[in-house]
């Protein structure tokens, strides 16, 4: 087949499919909050199945929302490095919305879904984007300052908002390692 011919690599499309297919062959937030259990006794998290089922859900859609922040930063960064050495470097708007459109088309989604988690999106970077030390390496027993730390705090365990927060920012860790490692691994750069 022709160059002419042949379709053109989606790499937003081919990276949406690599965190979601990530994320259920790594299955990151069943290990943390089964780790959780486990390390701090917390054993009535998983005594209802259907509740149990219900938090990982919402849980991996934090991670979902975490692991695209990530990946779409990672991009950014890329086209930035590669705009002085290439002149068609890419558009990482236009990268950005065939990333949430491929997003919403794996998992299913309907329009409704897909604007709330974009509006959810949204928020994360926000709030992350006012936090000028968020970045900064932590201490095994210092939480990250990251709105996945605090919602995925809440939603596993409020009474101990603190030991879940800790183990959230190693969650969150985790989750970032992996969304870097496949967007720099698709897109060409190094990870970092």
């Amino acid at each position: 087949m022709s160059m002419a011919k042949r379709p053109a690599r989606d790499l937003a499309t081919e990276l949406a499919a690599e965190i979601v297919a990530a994320l259920q062959r790594e299955r990151p937030i069943p290990r943390f909050v089964d780790s959780y259990v486990v390390e701090h006794g917390r054993h009535a998290l998983q005594a209802h199945p259907t509740r149990y089922r219900e938090l990982l859900a919402l849980l991996n859609r934090e991670a979902l929302l975490a692991m695209t922040l990530r990946a779409l930063e990672e991009e950014a960064s890329l086209a930035r490095q590669s705009a002085g050495k290439r002149r068609n470097a890419g558009n990482p708007q236009a990268f950005r919305r065939n990333f949430l459109t491929s997003l919403a088309r794996l998992q299913k989604w309907s329009a409704g879904d897909a604007l709330d988690f974009q509006a959810e999106l949204r928020i994360y970077e926000d709030l992350f984007t006012r936090s000028p030390g968020a970045r900064r390496a932590r201490k095994a027993y210092e939480a990250a300052d990251h709105p996945f730390v605090d919602r995925c705090a809440i939603l596993l365990d409020p009474p101990f908002i603190e030991q879940a927060r800790i183990a959230a920012s190693r969650a969150l860790a985790e989750l970032e390692s992996l969304a870097t490692a496949l967007t720099a691994n698709l897109l060409g750069g190094p990870p970092h």
